[in-house]
């Protein structure tokens, strides 16, 4: 079986599943649309971070693809329903790389409020430039987090343990963590935020969130800093903003339009400009993270073709059951409608075959069934099952030693 990684994931994917008997593909960049439908004929795993984008019309034309690894937190770049429809499962790493974006946006707050990024770039021209003007301790300021979810409540967590007082914003209702508050609206938080960060996912209604008015609703000289999805700030705008003054500096990990291969240009009305912290988005590019999410999502999509497990997969019917040795295994993705588990155990007990184990879970529109079996099944049951009405999409997998 064929898989192919693209965007320079990390090495320990590749090994993974080299080591399961894969025929793998590493790229170092993303492609574009016209080029995944080159490349995906003959491929059966996919492999990609944030700059590749998996459209309807790709997943059209990828008749062999079987399952998509998103080798970061988010999935906004892999059209969902379309690879549902196609019966692509989709697997991502949505805590793996949480504490190497939570050390960065620590990193950036005291960077910011020391004004370090100018006295360091001052240095290297050659100027000497000892004041403290302009330059603040975090210790007793407020850090306002705009999204409290996997990585908002643990960068809550460590900016307490800095002395910084903590409240949150969102949309859902989320458990505070130690002294937290969370805010009724998200302009109570600005009103009092001397920090804000940006941790919101990329679904459309984000699009733009942060523009003129929120931003003049930020309190005068506050620091802003998005390590979420560029396309949530209105770039220009946070532009004018700072050259006016009334927000002091700045950090950005993510950008509306983001170059595709290392070394290619980079673009932003933020260049230049002092105390804005541009980083190329690497909130997750840590050693530590990179690796973990290249063994954990690697694991997930070998586990999937190896064992028809769907845990932790963000569109199909989430089963994970353990195998027996020596049974063999029957998937099922199908209509989610009454009857269809009923029919499967008809045809099984018809068949005198023995059922070892079975699980079932439904989500939206699809079910799946994972049953474990004595012994393989003859062509003749499969084929029966295959036929059934409802079933999208059937497997059997071989004797598990």
């Amino acid at each position: 079986m064929k898989a192919l990684l693209l965007e320079n994931i990390h090495p320990t994917a590749v090994a993974r599943l080299e080591e399961a008997g894969y025929d793998v593909d590493l790229r170092s960049r993303s492609m574009s649309e016209e080029e995944l439908v080159h490349a995906l004929p003959g491929v059966h795993l996919l492999g990609i971070r944030s700059n590749t984008h998996l459209t309807e019309a790709v997943l059209e034309k990828s008749p062999d693809l079987m399952a998509v690894g998103a080798f970061c937190i988010g999935t906004n770049q892999i059209d969902l329903p379309a690879a549902t429809a196609a019966d692509v499962a989709v697997f991502n790493a949505p805590h793996s790389n949480t504490r190497s974006v939570v050390e960065l946006v620590i990193g950036e707050i005291i960077v910011l409020a020391r004004r370090l990024a100018e006295k360091t770039t001052r240095m290297h021209d050659g100027i000497w430039d000892k004041s403290a003007a302009g330059s603040h301790e975090v210790r007793g300021r407020t850090l306002g987090i705009v999204g409290y979810g996997n990585i908002g409540s643990q960068l809550s967590v460590v900016a307490e343990a800095l002395g910084l007082r903590v409240v949150f914003y969102d949309i859902a209702d989320r458990l505070a963590h130690g002294n937290a508050r969370r805010m009724g609206s998200l302009e109570e938080l600005l009103a009092v935020a001397d920090v804000v960060s940006l941790h919101v996912d990329g679904r459309p209604g984000n699009a733009g969130l942060f523009g003129p008015q929120l931003f003049d609703q930020m309190k005068p000289r506050a620091l802003f800093i998005n390590a979420s999805r560029g396309m949530t700030v209105d770039t220009e705008a946070l532009r004018e903003r700072i050259i006016s003054g009334h927000i002091a500096g700045a950090a950005l990990d993510v950008f509306p339009v983001e170059p595709k291969a290392q070394g290619d240009p980079f673009e932003s009305p933020l260049r230049g400009l002092d105390n804005v912290i541009l980083t190329p988005h690497v909130g997750g590019s840590t050693q530590e993270a990179q690796e973990e999410i290249g063994q954990f999502v690697a694991g997930k999509l070998d586990s999937y073709v190896r064992h028809g497990s769907t845990a932790l997969s963000v569109n199909f019917p989430e089963v994970g059951p353990a195998r027996e040795p020596g049974s063999a295994r029957l998937t099922v993705l199908h209509d989610n409608v009454p009857g269809v588990l009923a029919r499967i155990n008809l045809i099984l007990a018809d068949s005198a075959v023995n059922i070892l184990g079975q699980s079932l879970s439904t989500r939206g529109e699809r079910g799946y069934v994972v049953t474990d079996v004595s012994g393989e099944l003859e062509e003749s049951v499969l084929s029966q099952l295959r036929d059934m009405e409802h079933t999208l999409l059937l497997r059997a997998l071989p004797a598990h030693g």
